[in-house]
């Protein structure tokens, strides 16, 4: 279906006609730069781009009064005088006889937007808009906003679509309410009122400087077991790029390319239909780097990988446990949080409605570069495969997006036979054709040749065909490697554990953590206990250790339903820049490729039906792992720490990459 980019060129008409230190920052050229990098990167050419059309008056009285619409209408005929004297009325505003169209543009290309991915038409999309609308209010314009686009946005989706209720997420710059606009309301213990409360949530970040592993930590803890928990029938988010480093106003550290996890990450949500519309971001070269990569996320494309320790700094810590502490009265997904740091006691979940989960006014994308390939090898190019598959007969009989690469070819039977010399079940000339293919698919990942990849193989030669993945990856220079084991399947006794390996058995036989590589838990019983184990524990990790390539096996009973594995992988792609290899055996690969394929290659997951609360066992299960885990692994955590190692948020510029000895220590 593809993904819509919604824009009009007279949303640049309206500017600043006189000296104002305060407003100067939001400016024509915030457009300017972020469409032409766009094009110069070749992303506008890729999308369903869609001219916006004016929101009529009723549009905009959905949210705003009459009285306050035929005012905003009269700037039109105002001079210069005349404009100056009303702006000052508001906290940083300005008007020009261009604002009332650019506002009323602003808000039709968000109900564009909502209506070509609501009916259908595309996938999902970026409104690039101005002026912003996040701060403005029912009768009075705010911080650079006149008329609240994604506020607008809402109303409409519920009005014309039939969605249910809105859930409402914020994080933003609050110093416990020392920073502008000074809302006590903004702070964590304010969750709405009467039947509401509860969808509204806010995260206050209480110091600047916050990084990409405090987003992150947000993200994973908070916003999407909320968001699961509430299975949201539309994603909007407000795109605010002024958290990104460099930027005057947000003044934190979010390197761009961490603002394209985030965007993937909510893409797993409501079937991938996502809705981002642009709003702060004045500082122009992390603004367009982000405008690039929200719509390269969008557009499924892998990410590229981040950079930086994964340690969660003090405040944000605090934050985020004033926030679980002030809502899980209401959602049963943070009363396990709350569990992990308390006691293994849960409450009963609380019936929640379907509907609309409302994003951040400041989830923002990332800047475009290209993924790393593993050591010595070529770039990711414009020629890479995005995604093959080696499933012997299987292949031709098999509905495949037509994009994905049918492979054929093997590695030489010499080659094949000599990483094959240790292990009897690979043996046979089945297997062994089989260990051909795999080996020349995975030697394609590693040299930077195809990005994903699906192999299938004879169940008996399950375990040997992943240690000789394992060992020829190695031998190649990978120096990370994640294996995610479906269905109990033991380390294999061969390798040294030393680092290079981080090893996660779900489906063991017992809660183990057997060193600080090597980990096991028995499969959750419910959707709540996966999903807390898999944002709760997997993802933690994998973002924690960084992998170069994310080795995912499915094994005999291992008791997951597809769309729990749809996810799992659609998930793990995100931190390892998309480079994720799924081992499946033949016995099952048919109906399971037919569910991996279009999630490796980019596309949403399936939802996981209704959700039900993580068990006491789970709970306490993921309680123990993190106990003994969290010491090294300090993305797991979800509490601030009296007297810790948590870093501080007054950090200086992130540099290169942190590898395992750096994030763990």
């Amino acid at each position: 279906m593809g993904t819509a980019l919604v824009y009009h060129e007279d949303m640049t008409a309206a500017r600043l006609l006189w000296d104002d230190p305060e407003c100067e920052i939001e400016r024509p050229e915030r457009l300017a730069a972020a469409l032409g990098l766009l094009r110069q990167r070749g992303l506008e050419q890729r999308c369903r781009c869609l001219s916006a059309a004016e929101a009529s008056e009723a549009e905009l009285g959905l949210v705003h009064s009459p009285e306050y619409v035929a005012l905003v209408r009269g700037t039109q005929a105002l001079d210069e005088g005349e404009l100056q004297a009303l702006s000052r009325q508001y906290d940083a505003v300005y008007f020009h006889p261009s604002t009332f169209r650019c506002a009323r543009l602003a808000v039709g290309a968000a109900l564009q937007l909502v209506d070509a991915v609501l009916t259908g038409a595309v996938r999902n999309g970026l409104a690039l808009v101005r002026p912003p609308g996040h701060h403005s209010q029912r009768a009075a314009a705010n911080g650079f906003c006149v008329f609240n686009n994604v506020a607008i946005a809402a109303k409409h989706a519920k009005q014309k679509h039939g969605l249910n209720s809105v859930l409402y997420f914020s994080w933003h710059r609050y110093e416990h309410g020392r920073f502008w606009p000074f809302l006590r309301e903004s702070d964590a213990d304010a969750v709405g009122q009467g039947q509401g409360r509860g969808f509204t949530v806010n995260l206050p970040w209480n110091q600047v400087g916050m990084g990409n592993a405090d987003y992150l930590a947000a993200f994973l803890h908070v916003l999407l077991p909320l968001a699961f928990e509430f299975d949201p029938e539309l994603v909007l988010v407000s795109a605010g790029f002024d958290s990104a480093i460099g930027d005057p106003e947000g003044q934190m550290q979010a390197t761009p390319e961490c603002f394209a996890h985030l965007t993937q990450l909510l893409h797993t949500l409501a079937g991938g239909r996502v809705c981002a519309v642009l709003e702060g971001g004045y500082y122009l070269d992390s603004l367009a780097k982000s405008v690039c990569m929200t719509v390269q996320a969008l557009l499924g494309d892998p990410v590229p990988s981040l950079q930086g320790p994964m340690i969660p700094c003090q405040s944000a810590l605090e934050s985020i446990q004033s926030l679980l502490a002030a809502q899980a009265p209401y959602w049963t997904s943070l009363q396990q949080d709350r569990a992990l740091m308390l006691s293994p006691s849960i409450c009963s979940p609380e019936e929640r409605p379907l509907g609309l989960l409302s994003g951040s006014p400041a989830c923002e994308a990332a800047v475009a570069v290209l993924n790393p390939p593993l050591p010595g090898r070529h770039s990711t190019s414009a020629s890479t495969v995005h995604m093959a598959v080696a499933l012997m007969g299987l292949s031709a009989t098999l509905a495949l997006p037509p994009e994905v690469l049918r492979q054929e070819a093997s590695v030489g039977r010499e080659e094949t036979e000599a990483w094959a010399r240790t292990h009897e079940s690979l043996a046979q000339d089945v297997a062994l054709s089989a260990l051909g293919r795999f080996l020349f698919l995975l030697d394609g990942i590693l040299n930077g040749k195809v990005t994903c990849g699906i192999a299938a193989i004879p169940a008996c030669a399950r375990a040997a065909t992943l240690e000789v993945a394992i060992r020829r990856s190695l031998s190649h220079g990978a120096e990370r490697l994640l294996c995610v084991a479906l269905g109990e399947l033991d380390w294999p006794l061969e390798l040294a554990d030393d680092g290079r390996i981080l090893w996660l058995n779900i489906g063991g036989k017992e809660v183990a953590a057997r060193s600080t590589f090597h980990i096991s838990t028995p499969l959750p019983r419910t959707t709540g206990g996966f999903l807390n184990c898999i944002l709760g524990l997997v993802l933690p990790l994998a973002y924690s250790f960084q992998p170069e390539l994310v080795l995912v096996t499915v094994g005999p009973a291992q008791g997951l339903q597809e769309p729990h594995v749809a996810l799992l992988a659609s998930l793990l792609r995100v931190p390892a820049a998309g480079r994720v290899l799924a081992l499946l055996e033949e016995e099952s690969a048919p109906q399971l490729v037919r569910t991996l394929a279009p999630v490796l290659h980019g596309e949403a997951p399936p939802s996981l039906g209704a959700f039900l609360g993580a068990s006491p066992e789970d709970i306490q299960a993921l309680k123990h792992l993190r106990e003994q885990l969290e010491p090294l692994w300090k993305l797991l955590q979800v509490a601030s720490e009296t007297l810790g190692e948590a870093g501080s948020c007054l950090k200086s510029p992130l540099r290169g990459p942190s590898y395992t000895d750096k994030a763990c220590s």
